[in-house]
């Protein structure tokens, strides 16, 4: 399900993290979904449990997973304009460098937006 790149500089709790809100956001863990143990993810990963626990700590933190006693800790269910919301925030996150790439390379708007609608039409296309 998570996969860690070691050599992005990226702490691996804040990859785990960023993957997990992401997987949310885009409805892949749907409200109540279980996630994997501490342990299972860890050992799945390859990292200290530690590790895990903070970052699951910390989406906790932020209301986005719930914690109940002697049960997994489950994705909690969010309002439809919060996670609306969230929905946004990640794909402007994972946008970003695409905007900083395209300014850079010269495109204008314009030819930036074809590009993205051409490249959204393909996917949809490949698209069961």
């Amino acid at each position: 399900m998570l996969r860690l790149d070691r050599r992005s500089g990226v702490p691996a709790f804040r990859q785990i993290q960023d993957q997990v809100r992401f997987l949310v956001a885009s409805r892949v863990l749907g409200p109540g979904q279980a996630l994997p143990s501490t342990r299972a993810m860890a050992a799945q990963l390859g990292v200290n449990p530690m590790t895990v626990s903070k970052a699951y700590a910390l989406l906790e933190r932020e209301g986005l997973l719930e914690r109940r006693p002697g049960l997994a800790l489950v994705v909690r269910a969010r309002e439809t304009p919060e996670h609306e919301a969230a929905r946004r925030s990640e794909l402007q996150a994972e946008l970003r460098s695409a905007v900083f790439a395209a300014e850079k390379l010269g495109f204008s708007l314009d030819e930036a937006l074809a590009i993205y609608r051409e490249m959204l039409a393909e996917n949809q296309g490949a698209s069961p």
